[in-house]
């Protein structure tokens, strides 16, 4: 699986060819972004996984240390998408390798701008990101902190890669997990009240199918309602509560259970475990 002598190296290299950097390397694909051609994946051992990918999208893939290294040191783009365990390695280990204009692009958790260039040995151009998980379907939201090496091309390239799977807010560094908190993590908050709906409908009489159907439309349609009005959810909310109906007795039912309040303690919580990993990281690696 190593790059034909003929072909130009790719531009982006995919350090980590997991679920992110595959739902990354599918929407860049799909959206024009980039061409097969253009990109690489590369990870320790999995020779399949690598060949599913290049059979999949048609990028370059490798496994043998000699292209991967060769691959890593032409690359303008490299995108650290390793598991969290393995990063501080692989990261000491890519350092010798690159030069000045290379970009690092980091979708590791935990990892700060500061570990990562000392990790490189020398301070080259980082983006620390968070995606979500929906950015597998082209609907994720990713915040993205810039090193102050990193000059207006790098951070438009950087941009696009995310915009080709969701939305991007910049955001300074300290804000990451809070960020982490609200999109990185909220998802499954998400996901946890639709499991409760579905369950009381069938515990209604619908269907597991119906309930699962309705609750995946509400949802969705509440979703897209905001985003196309640009009206604030309260606003909304107060639109669909009619004084003595249903829905004012059902939120009267969540406001007395603290649903408003749990959920700010869930993403402040959320936020806090977030720093703490990275500081347990940071330690680890030290």
């Amino acid at each position: 699986m190593s790059i034909p002598e003929q072909s130009t190296s790719p531009a982006i290299v995919f350090h980590g060819a997991g679920s992110m950097a595959e739902a990354i390397v599918r929407g860049l694909i799909s959206t024009g972004t980039s061409k097969p051609g253009t990109i690489a994946m590369l990870n320790r051992s999995n020779r399949e996984r690598l060949q599913a990918l290049s059979d999949r999208y048609g990028v370059h893939t490798a496994n043998e240390p000699a292209d991967k290294e060769k691959l890593l040191a032409e690359a303008e783009i490299i995108v650290l998408a390793m598991k969290p365990k393995d990063a501080g390695a692989a990261i000491k280990l890519l350092g010798p390798l690159l030069h000045d204009g290379q970009l690092i692009v980091s979708v590791v958790a935990g990892l700060s701008i500061r570990t990562i260039q000392t990790l490189l040995g020398q301070k080259l151009p980082v983006a620390r990101t968070m995606p979500n998980t929906s950015s597998t379907i082209g609907l994720g939201a990713t915040g993205i902190s810039f090193s102050e090496e990193v000059t207006d091309d790098l951070r438009h390239r950087t941009l696009s890669i995310f915009e080709a799977v969701g939305t991007v807010s910049v955001i300074p560094e300290e804000q990451m997990d809070i960020l982490t908190g609200v999109s990185g993590s909220g998802p499954a908050y998400v996901y946890f009240m639709m499991e409760a709906m579905i369950a009381a409908g069938i515990e209604g009489g619908l269907t597991p199918e119906q309930s699962r159907e309705l609750t995946v439309q509400t949802v969705l349609g509440a979703a897209s309602m905001m985003r196309e009005t640009g009206e604030e959810p309260a606003e909304l909310r107060r639109a669909i509560t009619s004084p003595g109906g249903t829905t004012q007795a059902a939120l009267e039912v969540l406001a007395q259970q603290g649903f408003p309040e749990a959920v700010k303690r869930a993403v402040h919580r959320a936020a806090e475990r977030s720093r703490e990993m990275g500081a347990a990281i940071e330690e680890e690696l030290s």
